[in-house]
Order: structure tokens, then C-alpha cells, then sequence
């Protein structure tokens, strides 16, 4: 049969909607066209996938070769699509049972010389590939990230052949264990190394009980700084839900694998940020400062020195919890709950 099928997933701002590479092999002149609101990064997959299967000593057919990226109104971007395209094409060429792509779901890109390097945004992927009752196979730096998402079968790959050799039976892989991701956890900066401030350290401590936001004014020096930033120590533990919620946020803005759990975060933003940098966006949606400190803590030094319009888009996340960024043909929605500690010098008189 020369068409396949291979499951994978998009990144929409912290959500992981499902994409079917479709992989079809006719007749005619060597070709390879590549269709589906690919953007540039994608569209560069074609020379990547050509040489990671030659360079590991498989067969790159000598075919018409037609890649869908199904739904075709979905933008895909980045190189999370790499091993889908390169699995889909050796299964419909017959070098693997296509069958064998059934359950599973694929993310990772590929280098030249067939290794899988590691993505963005794995952990929402994952969750969805848990709902979805699939498996997931994902690149070894990615793996402890992915077994975030308890219950799901992660395999981890770290070149072309191995995966090759399980669907063809030859050397099937061990679901991956877990090594102790949950167990790394840092120490938060605790309030009993701020000396003094008696009214400062009590209002921290009802803010903290009460989840309540704070303002702090006094002289340059004072502290405020230092106070702030030991809000989160006094926060309770993220519950597994609220934990995962903030992984898969740092999972889509990092550029590097989860390496410990996550924990409450403190975003401590320049005064001349822009409305933009709070809130995120652009052609390809991330998350702003708003949404990077979910369950967590947005410290804004010298308020004063913030633009209004900077200030007035505040407004709606502290109201409603959420940031909807409207785009030509649907809404992307991040999550937005924090405490609010704002700080400003008030001169002595």
C-alpha cells in the first residue's frame, strides 16, 4: 500500500491540537510537494527528512511523494513534524508495517545524520495524547517532560533506526520509566532571611493567606524587592493540576526540556516592557509575562515608570483569570491566575 498514516500534534499557544500526516507514493518524476498551511519551517522538513533516511542506510523512495498536514486550515510550524513526515514516508514505501503507526503518536526533529533532537511544548502534547489513548513517542531530552503526564505510555528515541527496528519487530522498545522528575524541587528564597520589617513581612503573610494582591511604597533601599520575591515561599504547594498547568506553559516558552518539577513562578518584568510582553502573542502565539506567572507571582517594580496602556491590560486577567488573544480564525486562550505585588519609591518628606 503506498499510503500512511502517522499521528502528531501542533503547538497552539499551551494546547496541542491533533495533525494526521498523510503520506501517498504514485508513479511519475522523483517529486515531493508538501501541502497543508506548511510555514517556512515545515516546508524545509523536505531536505531535512531526504537526508536523515539516506544517512541512516534506508530506502528514500524514487517517487511522486504527497505530504498532507491534515486539517489544511490548522498553521503548522517548527520541526516537531520531522519524524511524522520521515515515518510516514518509509512506511508507505514499505519498510515498516503501517499498521504499527496506529496507536502511537510522534513528535521530534530530525537531523541530517537521522537523530532525533528535542521540540517545544511536549507536556501539552502529551496530555492529549493521554486523552486521545495513544502512545507517544517523543526525543530522549523530551521524555522525562512527557512522563509528566501520568498514565501514558512514552517511548524515547533517540535516532531514526531504533524506531524503525520496533514497528519492524527487530528491537521493540521499553516504555520509558521515569528517572525522578516530580522529586527535583528547589528551594523557594525564604522570608526569614529579610531582617526586620515587621509591617511588611505581616502584609506578605495575609496576602499569602488570603491570595491578595500587595503594594509596597517606601524609600529606595527598603527592601521591597527582596520582600516580594518571598511571596512564593509562602504560597501552598501546586496541587498536581496546578502543577501541570504551569508546566505545559513553560513547556511551550522554554527552549529546553522541563529538568525539575515546576514550581510557583515569580516574573519580575522591566519597567519599559511593552503591552504585548505581558500579555504574549504574534504570528505564532506564546505566552506573555501575564501567563508565565500563573499560580504564581507578577512583581511590577517602580509602577509608576509603566505606560497606562501597559497597566490597563491588567485589567481583564485579574478579572476573568484569562488572556483570549483573537486571531483571523479562532481565539487562543492562556490562562492568567496570579497574585499581583506592586512596588513604588515614595521619597521621605
Amino acid at each position: 500500500m503506498s499510503l500512511a498514516l502517522v499521528h502528531s500534534r501542533a503547538q497552539v499557544g499551551v494546547s496541542a491540537p491533533a495533525v494526521s500526516v498523510e503520506a501517498h507514493l504514485a508513479n511519475g518524476l522523483p517529486a515531493l510537494t508538501l501541502v497543508g498551511l506548511p510555514e517556512a519551517t515545515v516546508k524545509e522538513s523536505k531536505d531535512r527528512v531526504r537526508s536523515a533516511i539516506l544517512n541512516s542506510g534506508l530506502e528514500f523512495p524514487a517517487r511522486r511523494i504527497t505530504l498532507n498536514l491534515a486539517p489544511a486550515d490548522l498553521p503548522k510550524d517548527g520541526g516537531r513534524f520531522d519524524l511524522a513526515i520521515a515515518l510516514g514516508i518509509l512506511a508507505a514505501n514499505g519498510q515498516f508495517p503501517i499498521a504499527a503507526l496506529d496507536e502511537v503518536e510522534c513528535l521530534g526533529e530530525l537531523a541530517l545524520s537521522g537523530a532525533i533532537r528535542s521540540v517545544q511544548g511536549v507536556l501539552p502534547a502529551a496530555l492529549a495524547a493521554r486523552e486521545a489513548g495513544r502512545a507517544l513517542v517523543v526525543p530522549q531530552e523530551n521524555a522525562e517532560e512527557a512522563c509528566l503526564a501520568s498514565g501514558l505510555v512514552v517511548f524515547a528515541v533517540g535516532h531514526l533506526l531504533e524506531l524503525v527496528a520496533h514497528f519492524n519487530g527487530q528491537i521493540p522498545l521499553n516504555p520509558y520509566a521515569a528517572n525522578g522528575l516530580l522529586l527535583q524541587i528547589r528551594p523557594y528564597p525564604d522570608l526569614n532571611e529579610v531582617q526586620g520589617q515587621q509591617a511588611a513581612k505581616r502584609a506578605l503573610l495575609v496576602a499569602a493567606a488570603g491570595a491578595h494582591n500587595l503594594l509596597f511604597s517606601g524609600p529606595p533601599g527598603t527592601g521591597k524587592t527582596l520582600l516580594a520575591s518571598r511571596l512564593p515561599g509562602l504560597l501552598p504547594p501546586l496541587d498536581e493540576r496546578e502543577a501541570l498547568e504551569v508546566a505545559a506553559i513553560q513547556s511551550v516558552a522554554s527552549h529546553v526540556p522541563l529538568s525539575s518539577w515546576p514550581q510557583r513562578p515569580f516574573r519580575h518584568p522591566h519597567h519599559s516592557a511593552s503591552g504585548a510582553a505581558l500579555v504574549g502573542g504574534g504570528s505564532r502565539p506564546q505566552p506573555g509575562e501575564i501567563t508565565l506567572a500563573h499560580h504564581g507571582v507578577l512583581f511590577l517594580d517602580e509602577l509608576p515608570e509603566f505606560e497606562r496602556r501597559v497597566l490597563e491590560v491588567l485589567r481583564e486577567p485579574l478579572e476573568s483569570g484569562e488572556i483570549v488573544i483573537a486571531r483571523a480564525k479562532d481565539k487562543i486562550r492562556f490562562p492568567a491566575r496570579f497574585q499581583l505585588v506592586a512596588a513604588f519609591v515614595r521619597e521621605h518628606a
